[in-house]
């Protein structure tokens, strides 16, 4: 899946650069490549119809990108197309969820309140 994302500051992936978000599962991870290196990772765990999303990084040397932003929204993409609700505990996860509206319905209503999301979804 390859997609140009937005950074927090507005910025955007560069439309030069071949941006894909690949899961591994047998690493538990997704993983953002930029022309085919892996530049950052989101960890995830799946049991039953919940895709648990403790952490994701992106390599310094590559930030201010949109790289991360591409690769949560790659990550969420996937938990959609999965028919999975997310427990966002990465802090970056959460703030894209808050700055994209359209996505809050992959955290279960009940969850929301735990995330600080519970006003999110107007």
């Amino acid at each position: 899946m390859s997609r140009p994302g937005n950074g927090a500051g507005g910025r955007k992936v560069d439309e030069n650069m071949h941006t894909s978000v690949v899961d591994v599962p047998e690493r538990g991870r997704f993983e953002v490549r930029v022309e085919g290196r892996v530049v950052g990772l989101a960890s995830y765990h799946v049991e039953g119809g919940t895709m648990t999303l403790p952490h994701t990084e992106v390599d310094p040397a590559v930030g201010g990108r949109g790289i991360g932003t591409a690769l949560v929204a790659g990550v969420l993409d996937a938990a959609r197309e999965r028919g999975l609700h997310v427990l966002p505990y990465c802090s970056f996860v959460r703030h894209y969820i808050q700055q994209h509206p359209e996505t809050i319905d992959l955290v279960a209503a009940e969850d929301r309140p735990h995330f600080g999301l519970a006003t999110a979804d107007r």
